[in-house]
C-alpha cells in the first residue's frame, strides 16, 4: 500500500501531480493517411454561409408572418430589424474569420476568433440601440421574436444534420 503525504494546510497530497497523472490519458496516436481521409469524409466540413442563409430565410419568413398576423407594417419593420440585428453581425464574423483563417497560422487565430466575436456581439448591441431611430413606432416584442427566432436557427441547422457528423468513424 502507497501511502501519499498530504500538505496541512489545503489536504492536497504533496504528489498530486503525479497522482493526478497516473493512466487518465490514453496514450496518443496519430492516425494514418486512410484513417485521416475516412475521418474527414465522415466528419465534413460545415459551411458557415448554409446556416446564414437558413438564418435570412427564417428572419424573412417570421417577419413576413408578423406582419400579416399582426396586420401593421410596423410589426412586420420590427420583426425584421431584429432579425438583421442577427445576421448582419453574423455576416461580419463569417466573413473576418474565413480570411483569417486563410491567412494566419492556427495559434493566432484562437485570438482572432475573441476578437471578432466581440466585434460581432458590438455591432449586434449597436444594431438593437439604433433600432428606435431607424423604425418609427418601434414594437419591441416583435424585434425581439424576430431577434430570438433568428438566432435560435443554429438548432434548427443542427436538427436538419448540417452541423453534425453523419457518424462515428469505425477505427476509434
Amino acid at each position: 500500500m502507497v501511502k501519499i503525504a498530504s500538505s496541512p494546510e489545503t489536504g492536497i497530497p504533496a504528489n498530486a501531480s503525479e497522482v493526478a497523472g497516473e493512466g487518465l490519458e490514453p496514450e496518443f496516436k496519430p492516425l494514418t493517411a486512410e484513417q485521416a481521409q475516412a475521418w474527414r469524409q465522415q466528419n465534413p466540413v460545415v459551411s458557415p454561409w448554409r446556416v446564414l442563409a437558413l438564418q435570412v430565410f427564417v428572419g424573412a419568413l417570421v417577419a413576413v408572418l408578423t406582419g400579416l398576423v399582426g396586420g401593421q407594417l410596423r410589426l412586420a419593420a420590427s420583426a425584421a430589424w431584429g432579425s438583421v440585428a442577427v445576421v448582419i453581425p453574423a455576416v461580419v464574423f463569417v466573413r473576418a474569420l474565413s480570411r483569417q483563417m486563410r491567412r494566419t497560422p492556427s495559434g493566432s487565430a484562437l485570438m482572432g476568433l475573441f476578437v471578432w466575436e466581440l466585434v460581432k456581439i458590438i455591432l449586434t448591441v449597436a444594431l438593437l440601440l439604433v433600432a428606435p431611430k431607424v423604425i418609427s413606432d418601434l414594437s419591441w416584442f416583435a424585434l425581439v421574436a424576430g431577434f430570438v427566432v433568428t438566432m435560435k436557427v443554429y438548432w434548427l441547422a443542427m436538427a436538419l444534420g448540417w452541423m453534425q457528423p453523419k457518424s462515428k468513424p469505425k477505427f476509434l
